[in-house]
């Protein structure tokens, strides 16, 4: 894991000081003249179906494995985890403060509109509209400006220098979607309707498959795209099925009636494995899986109570007991193939008289009663462990399994008292990872469950965004991990190892340690 995390984080260095030009793009933008492929038709069986099918409107696992298939961004990450030209043909930054991208000439959405620097500026400006309240604006707040210079060009300007913009721009947030859409979005609101409506209702983008139907509840199925501008997809059509049951998920891919299912809980790995035609990829990941808690309620306000529970929970045990040593024990918010990952910090450690201690000098010293809420048999199962530890600090944990989306929904609001989590840093760098997670700006639905707050942190991530200096901005992020270690408004758990069941015949399949699912090459 060590040797990865280099790797990864040299390929971040270079990510920072991408700018390309034509002659670094190979790929142009080709005719789909004829038969665009004789792939089949594909069926993945996921726990959920998706909050919305609007980029800017979910930032749930569920939804953004369907609509990274169906929408594209102007910078992509490929393979090797390095940023390239996506809907952009070349990108540079012209100023401090200033991005210029040339985009792609000739391609279509799936409703024929044409994409443009004006669909260019519609997104951006809609992302970040305050009457709209796009949970994904923090990905965008640094920018100032979208100006369009012709219809292929436009300058992104930022109040101060961000040199992870286009990183940003790479995350699902900066989806690129059918002005049309947007337009009638738009109109719908005058009329009083909700905003991030009918985008989820009509979602249009120029990726390599359409969106073909929903069946509430049931799957969403995406065909592929004939008139791609590119290489077009090899699969006829992926349908989507919710299936909440892990047994019941497994059950489907041994039959053969599911190719792809995801997620997999460690304990299942070797009934999969053992069965003929089907077998489990295993991906390094950039997800933390971590207990948190509501710290705007009582007793999980008073720092000493999350010291306790921290102290009393033996993580390697969970690890060897619980996930048959398939993950990655967890000490930092940040996973070791992030590029701000620190192994100066200060963890804390399993000390299960220093958890009494903390305990008796909070002002909960003979313990209490707390609910923990989660939506995962994996995570049920932590949870079953940790009640059965923290009964003996005198903490009595009652647990509770929730459908995915409810689970989103009252997590979001701040309704719990504890909860099992987890983040995936999709841009592999620090500031997706921490300002979400625990910036006071983005409490609830866009990452901060744990309702945290702490003027400083927001001061040192704030500060980060727009640091030069690479050196002072790991500080930076260095400093702000060690404070949050030692308020734990969150404990982390582990680090997943992405686990994906699939037929033995399928080749192609890919998994970005986002834990997106890269579906166009399956054959």
């Amino acid at each position: 894991m060590k040797k990865l995390s280099m790797l990864l984080m040299a390929a971040f260095v270079l990510i920072l000081a991408a700018c390309t030009s034509d002659s670094d793009v190979e790929e142009e933008v080709a005719e789909t003249e004829g038969d665009a492929g004789n792939g089949e038709a594909i069926d993945f069986s996921i726990m959920a179906l998706p909050n919305s099918l609007d980029p800017h409107a979910a930032n749930d696992g569920y939804s953004l494995y369907v609509m990274t298939n169906i929408y594209e961004t102007l910078v992509k990450l490929n393979q090797d985890l390095e940023l390239e030209p996506g809907l952009a043909e070349s990108y540079e930054q012209i100023s401090d403060t200033a991005w210029e991208f040339k985009l792609r000439e000739g391609i279509k959405f799936h409703d024929g509109s044409d994409f443009n620097a004006e669909v260019v500026k519609a997104n951006l400006d809609r992302v970040r509209d305050e009457e709209v309240a796009s949970p994904l604006s923090f990905l965008f707040t640094e920018i100032s400006d979208v100006e369009i210079i012709d219809d292929y060009t436009v300058q992104i300007h930022t109040d101060e220098p961000f040199a992870a913009l286009p990183a940003h721009l790479a995350h699902p947030g900066g989806h690129m979607i059918s002005k049309e859409v947007i337009d009638a979005d738009y109109a719908q609101m005058e009329e009083g309707g909700n905003p991030l409506t009918e985008v989820n209702r009509t979602p249009v983008g120029t990726g390599f498959f359409k969106f073909e139907e929903i069946n509430e509840g049931e799957h969403i199925t995406l065909t592929r795209n004939e008139e791609y501008w590119g290489e077009p997809a090899k699969p006829e059509s992926i349908t989507f099925r919710a299936v909440p049951e892990d047994q019941s998920r497994i059950a489907e891919l041994t039959s053969g009636t599911a190719d792809i299912i995801y997620p997999m809980d460690p304990n299942d790995v070797q009934q999969v494995d053992a069965n003929e035609g089907s077998e489990v990829q295993q991906r390094p990941s950039a997800n933390m899986t971590y207990l948190g808690f509501n710290t705007e309620k009582e007793p999980f306000n008073d720092e000493n109570v999350r010291l306790a529970i921290a102290s009393a929970i033996d993580k390697n045990a969970i690890i060897e007991n619980i996930l048959v040593g398939i993950h990655e024990v967890a000490e930092t918010p940040l996973n070791p193939t992030v590029h701000g990952y620190s192994e100066n910090l200060e963890p804390i450690e399993y000390d299960l008289d220093q958890a009494k201690e903390y305990l008796a000098a909070s002002d909960y010293p003979e313990g209490f009663t707390a609910e923990v809420v989660l939506n995962s048999r994996t995570h049920q199962d932590v949870a079953t462990y940790m009640q059965e530890v923290l009964s003996e600090i005198g903490v009595d944990l009652e647990i509770s399994l929730m459908e995915a989306g409810a689970y989103q929904e009252y997590t979001a609001n701040g309704d719990h008292e504890m909860f099992m989590g987890g983040w995936g840093t999709v841009t592999l760098d620090a500031d997706y990872g921490l300002y979400p997670m625990f910036h006071s700006d983005n409490i609830g639905a866009p990452g901060n469950r744990t309702r945290y707050s702490n003027p400083e942190v927001d001061e040192l991530l704030d500060n980060a965004r727009v640091e030069m200096d690479e050196e002072t901005r790991l500080q930076m992020y260095e400093d702000a991990q060690q404070i949050i270690i030692d308020e734990q408004p969150l404990i982390p758990v582990f680090h997943t190892t992405l686990l994906t069941g699939i037929n033995s015949d399928l080749d192609g399949y890919y998994q970005y340690p986002s834990s997106f699912p890269y579906l166009k090459d399956l054959e």
